[in-house]
């Protein structure tokens, strides 16, 4: 009774969370979402929860997806054209691990992510608020 008490606390700590993110804190909370993700598919897969590590699997491609699919390919050039193609590699790695029940293959594509996620983290805040304006501005002009 009590854990679910916890647990309610915590999804209403999250919708918190995300309700006052700026952009670059929710790509960021994604990021995380998706290695977390793969550390229970892979607890699942040492103890054999089919289920669970579908689940598991199937929410962290949901991640991955969004994140390719919110690239903005117009204005990141290279860099988003490399990044579309490593997370629709990711994508299929994690269908490749849920097929071979593979947690070697979730490591491999947590070794994909966790550096881009690292580089996220490093960004300076200027640079970040120079993002966001620019990006309002651009809304706000069309």
């Amino acid at each position: 009774m009590a854990l679910t008490g916890i647990n309610a606390y915590k999804k209403g700590g999250l919708k918190q969370d995300v309700a006052s993110a700026d952009p670059h804190k929710l790509t960021l909370m994604l990021m995380q979402g998706a290695l977390d993700k793969m550390a229970y598919a892979k607890g699942c897969i040492e103890r054999n929860d089919l289920s669970g590590r579908s689940e598991h699997l199937s929410r962290t491609t949901a991640i991955i997806i969004n994140l390719r699919d919110t690239l903005d390919m117009q204005a990141g050039g290279e860099v988003a054209d490399n990044l579309f193609a490593l997370y629709d590699y990711m994508i299929q790695r994690l269908t490749d691990a849920n097929v071979q029940n593979s947690q070697e293959i979730v490591d491999e594509v947590i070794k994909l992510l966790s550096p881009i996620r690292d580089a996220w983290l490093q960004i300076p805040e200027a640079a970040k608020q120079e993002a966001y304006e620019a990006q309002r501005h651009k809304r706000t002009a069309v």
